[in-house]
């Protein structure tokens, strides 16, 4: 019976939860203000300790790797790796635009994932399902991109779920009533999504190796970006 914590801090706010058996047994939010790993820290020792277990009886990391905010994804990432090797616990890396999708309304057949990438462009990623309950297929895997060409090559009606969609609304053309923003509550990933995700992958094997575990960043961080090209370096 694995022993679980999910991790989830790709957006402006992040969660934890802890899971036995695939059942999140308790959860907690947090705003996306913390800089740095060792700032979640009391957060799962305080969950872990209510359960009467500790760190150690830890079995399994499933962490929210991407797209999403550099900064969060390192914190995300460099916590897992952490905890992983003084605990063995092993990891799944859980796509962020799987855990946001299953926020769609039950009539939703297709979904769109607007995450804001600057520039005028997202981070993105379209499902598509053929029921309330069917499971979602991914039609276009997460990428880089324009809200303007996603829409061209979507059908109708389609959802957007995500917190990019203030940034790039203008894109969104008012008269057309088959392109549909889900609710704002909708926009932003959960820890108790990324358990049930998380766990599910785990059944699989589909695990990841502490030393290859890096975020999905998708680009590179701006800071990067600026840092290569007054160094005058090229992307390869």
């Amino acid at each position: 019976m694995p022993r679980a914590l999910a991790i989830e801090t790709s957006g402006r706010i992040g969660s934890l939860a802890v899971v036995e058996d695939g059942v999140v047994l308790a959860d907690e939010s947090f705003a996306h203000g913390l800089q740095h790993a060792a700032g979640i820290v009391p957060m799962i020792d305080r969950l872990v300790r209510r359960r009467a277990w500790t760190p150690q009886d830890l079995t399994e990391l499933y962490v929210s790797a991407g797209p999403g905010s550099f900064t969060g994804l390192r914190i995300a990432v460099t916590l897992a790796k952490t905890l992983a090797m003084v605990t063995g616990a092993k990891i799944v890396s859980v796509p962020t635009a799987r855990v946001l999708v299953d926020n769609a309304p039950s009539d939703a057949r297709q979904v769109i994932i607007v995450l804001d990438a600057k520039r005028d462009q997202i981070f993105t990623a379209r499902f598509t399902r053929t029921s309330d309950t069917g499971p979602w297929t991914e039609s276009e895997p997460p990428r880089l991109d324009a809200l303007t060409n996603m829409l061209a090559r979507a059908g109708r009606p389609v959802y957007l779920l995500g917190e990019g969609i203030p940034f790039h609304q203008k894109f969104i053309d008012p008269r057309d009533p088959n392109v549909i923003l889900t609710s704002s509550d909708t926009w932003r990933a959960r820890a108790q999504v990324v358990a049930t995700v998380g766990h599910a992958m785990a059944r699989q094997g589909d695990l990841v190796d502490v030393d290859r575990f890096t975020p999905v960043y998708i680009r590179k961080p701006e800071a990067e970006e600026k840092w290569e090209k007054a160094h005058g370096v090229h992307a390869s």
